[in-house]
């Protein structure tokens, strides 16, 4: 039996390696670089992700009051003082805009969880759009705003 299992999977390898690649007329997109999460902007790190709501998982969703759909994406920030990394309120800000200049309105909303606390916000997306999210932070206790910048590209097909 193991030796038949053997075989059999052998011979599938055999299969599929003798298909080859993708030819040199393939349009397969070249990996690209992880992109970073967190910025540091002095005394606190700004941590930030955005999403496809539809990955929320349902009850997540329901408790937080987000819209699940692929055509759905979700800002997500918060700020940690450096020293202790603790949560810190603050003042949040974003503009979002897709490569084509077109601004998109995104309202964030302040979530506190135990010792934890989120800034998050919506925004409609389409397939393979990339938006460019430039944020404005002021953890409370500072005087300055720092500004963050990061892009992401959402695929809903």
């Amino acid at each position: 039996m193991i030796i038949r299992k053997t075989l059999i999977a052998l011979s599938f390898l055999g299969i599929v390696s003798a298909c080859g690649g993708p030819g040199e007329s393939a349009n397969v997109p070249e990996a690209q670089p992880a992109e970073a999460t967190n910025a540091n902007i002095g005394d606190h790190i700004v941590h930030f992700s955005a999403q496809s709501t539809d990955q929320l998982p349902p009850e997540v969703a329901r408790a937080y009051n987000i819209v699940r759909s692929k055509n759905r994406a979700m800002l997500n920030i918060s700020v940690l003082k450096k020293s202790d990394n603790t949560a810190v309120t603050a003042e949040v800000a974003v503009k979002t805009v897709n490569l084509t200049g077109q601004l998109k309105n995104i309202t964030m909303r302040q979530i506190k969880e135990q010792d934890a606390i989120y800034y998050i916000g919506e925004v409609a997306v389409a397939n393979r759009e990339t938006l460019i999210f430039d944020i404005s932070v002021k953890p409370d206790g500072v005087d300055t705003v720092s500004d963050v910048r990061f892009k992401r590209q959402f695929f809903t097909d």
